[in-house]
């Protein structure tokens, strides 16, 4: 492993981050408690600004060109426990990937590093 490599890099590249939302939306859409969220959404759509989002959060060298977090969900009544939610399903996917946990441990402070943002608070 190069000392500089990016999360991005760490984690797998876009390989992952591809495998990864992918598995993190089927967990998305199979929970009661968020999955209203994305009733009339187009998850084809939703799940490419997440991937590149990710991408780009992580460290990959791209351009990310899409809404911030605050106003891409100030329109959604958001709670804490939404929040926790779509965090833990992030977690899950993870670990089922067999991420190390030194990394989800990184993805974690990155997704918690947005939570006032998505929250709009």
């Amino acid at each position: 492993m190069e000392k500089n490599e990016s999360l991005f890099e760490r984690i797998g590249g876009m390989n992952a981050v591809n495998a990864a939302v992918d598995i993190f939306y089927n967990k998305i859409l199979a929970d009661n408690s968020i999955n209203h969220f994305f009733k009339n959404t187009d998850m084809k759509v939703q799940a490419s600004k997440q991937k590149m989002f990710l991408a780009y959060a992580f460290g990959a060298p791209l351009t990310y060109t899409g809404k911030d977090m605050h106003n891409a969900h100030s329109h959604l009544k958001l709670s804490e426990d939404h929040f926790n939610a779509v965090a833990g399903h992030l977690v899950a996917t993870l670990k089922e990937l067999n991420v190390a946990q030194n990394l989800i441990d990184e993805v974690v402070v990155i997704a918690l590093s947005t939570k006032s943002d998505v929250l709009g608070k």
